[in-house]
């Protein structure tokens, strides 16, 4: 079998178990020339236990039209404002506090991110998960 060639490599975020081909995602997938269909089912198939959490993709498509797709861990983000059970960071975090998390979340978070941070160690990987946190505006206590 010959080896397939690589047209192009995309990344995009979506609800896991959840995503439909509608606005956003369908527009997206069909220009970079995948199967908004097609893609919608695997994908929904792959993360239905992340029911509607936000979760990173990254899609390659080949020049026959195929395509492959590896699934990340949710965004820092989105893991800080579950843990701190906020809707959105703050406007102004240096001013402006919106929540509070523990280290034990943090360190929580960070064991969930490790695989898709450039952290060799899981402290290294609890100051990137806290500096994301000030920068939101949540106060990390411990």
């Amino acid at each position: 079998m010959a080896k397939k060639e690589v047209a192009q490599v995309f990344k995009l975020m979506a609800p896991g178990g959840t995503a439909t081909p509608a606005p956003p995602l369908g527009p997206v997938l069909g220009s970079k020339g995948v199967n908004p269909g097609q893609f919608i089912q695997k994908f929904n198939a792959a993360t239905a236990q992340l029911k509607g959490k936000v979760v990173g993709c990254v899609v390659t498509v080949y020049t026959d039209r195929s395509f492959d797709f590896e699934v990340k861990s949710s965004p820092a983000s989105v893991l800080i404002r579950e843990a701190a059970k906020i809707d959105k960071g703050s406007g102004v975090p240096n001013k402006t506090k919106v929540g509070k998390i523990t280290k034990d979340q943090v360190k929580k978070i960070a064991q969930e991110k490790l695989p898709d941070l450039n952290a060799h160690s899981i402290e290294a990987a609890m100051r990137i998960i806290e500096g994301t946190a000030r920068n939101m505006g949540v106060t990390v206590e411990g």
